[in-house]
């Protein structure tokens, strides 16, 4: 009696290549909506056999050492903090992706590196696929963005932008956004994952071909992650992030990953109402007005690769129910908790009994444990009424023994506090919380004199 074949599973992840029998919205092993398609196996379509084919003219495997890159220089977008975040310019052909929140700024961003770069006698092609031509045309006014080199069309069919780049000829070429374009040669309505691959691909190989940077913008889901398929995050070469609070003007620009430099670096950058501008030293941004005030301490915490002086504020006041409250700013609350509890029992300070609050100046958020010896010292000053001398910065962590651990780029972070002027860096060297309050009370505390502002 003859077996049964068995039969291939009819259908198949796109993505991570997990196979089921039946059809499934979503995949069981990467979780990607819309990515199980059915196989060609079950189709009845037989595989295609790869056939070995000659590497064309000057295109044959070399020698490493042998590979010129004096071809490809980077260009300069004309905005510093962009070309700071990409590691020292716009290389020709990088596929660069661009993310962030709705409403951040995104679009006006790109629109000043485009004006900018058309500025600099460079053809820029934007193609924007979320809003119309005048739309686009009044930010550029209101922006100061209006150059002719700096070509606008609104479109979001793929074949159609590939004509528009035959026909312009950029060299900067702006996608405003790859969920909006959609592809023939894919099923699915734009924003698909299959067709976010198929046009991001396809873009790419553009990119490479004629050596065209090409800039995407990125929508992010719920949880703040890039929409579409993860996939598109492999294929191109630089992924930066937009962020900010929209209670503040400050934006950063970050990156997750980047081919041709750093990862660390850090662009600062300013929104106002007549457009987006740089903010090269950032330094007194999240700083307080500079008079000693009892309950604040500075710390030199690291966004990237720069070190910025940061005010962290305490204030306790006596509880005035059963359970004293513990309120926190843009530092993490847990480790607010675990500091409090550190203070009670290896420093004597007790504020068990007081609400305690802690914030941070400018809407920055603290999340390193590098602020660790800031924040104690804040409420430790808070609670005794007694101001922390103007040129005195503390850097550190604290262990649960009560222990200052040193803290990363330590050596960085001193020389800034120095070139910022504090004299008295409070950091590892003191050896233990204890120690270090005893520091701050001998050499760089005073009792508030009543009427004055406390200061030594």
């Amino acid at each position: 009696m003859a077996t049964k074949r068995p039969t291939a599973s009819p259908y198949r992840c796109t993505e991570c290549g997990w196979t089921t029998l039946k059809w499934v919205g979503r995949c069981g092993e990467c979780q990607q909506w819309g990515t199980v398609v059915e196989s060609t196996e079950s189709a009845g379509i037989a595989p295609r056999r790869v056939t070995a084919i000659a590497p064309a003219v000057g295109r044959s495997a070399r020698p490493i050492t042998m590979i010129d890159t004096t071809s490809t220089p980077r260009r300069t977008s004309g905005i510093a903090e962009f070309d700071r975040v990409l590691g020292g310019g716009v290389v020709p052909g990088a596929a660069i992706l661009l993310s962030g929140e709705p409403g951040v700024g995104k679009s006006t961003l790109l629109l000043e590196v485009a004006a900018q770069s058309a500025r600099a006698g460079r053809r820029v092609l934007y193609a924007s696929g979320e809003e119309s031509a005048a739309q686009v045309r009044l930010r550029a006014e209101r922006t100061g963005a209006l150059h002719d080199e700096l070509f606008l069309a609104n479109e979001t069919d793929l074949a159609t932008i590939l004509g528009h780049v035959d026909e312009v000829e950029p060299d900067l070429l702006i996608v405003d956004s790859v969920q909006t374009v959609s592809s023939s040669l894919s099923d699915g309505l734009a924003g698909h994952p299959s067709q976010v691959r198929e046009v991001a691909a396809t873009l790419i190989r553009v990119a490479k071909e004629r050596a065209l940077p090409i800039v995407f913008v990125g929508h992010v889901t719920k949880d703040g992650s890039i929409a579409g398929p993860r996939i598109l995050e492999h294929l191109v070469d630089v992924v930066c992030h937009f962020e900010g609070d929209r209670q503040t003007s400050l934006r950063f620009l970050r990156t997750l990953k980047n081919r041709f430099g750093p990862t660390d670096e850090v662009g600062c950058f300013d929104m106002t109402g007549a457009g987006i501008e740089e903010v090269p030293d950032p330094s007194r941004l999240f700083l307080g007005s500079g008079r000693p005030v009892a309950g604040t301490c500075i710390t030199i915490a690291l966004e990237g690769r720069r070190a910025l002086p940061v005010e962290v504020q305490a204030l306790t006041v006596p509880a005035s129910g059963p359970n004293p409250r513990r309120v926190v700013s843009g530092v993490d609350s847990p480790r607010v908790a675990m500091i409090i509890a550190l203070l009670e029992k290896r420093a004597h300070v007790d504020v068990s009994k007081d609400d305690v609050y802690v914030s941070t100046v400018g809407g920055v958020r603290l999340v390193e444990p590098g602020a660790d010896l800031a924040i104690a010292i804040a409420i430790a000053t808070a609670k005794s009424e007694r101001a922390v001398r103007h040129d005195v910065a503390a850097i550190g962590e604290l262990s649960l023994s009560g222990e200052i651990r040193p803290v990363t780029q330590a050596a960085q972070r001193r020389h800034e506090a120095s070139r910022l002027g504090y004299k008295t860096v409070i950091d590892e060297r003191t050896s233990s919380i204890g120690s270090a309050l005893q520091l701050v009370k001998a050499t760089a505390m005073a009792p508030a004199a009543e009427g004055d502002i406390p200061e030594f």
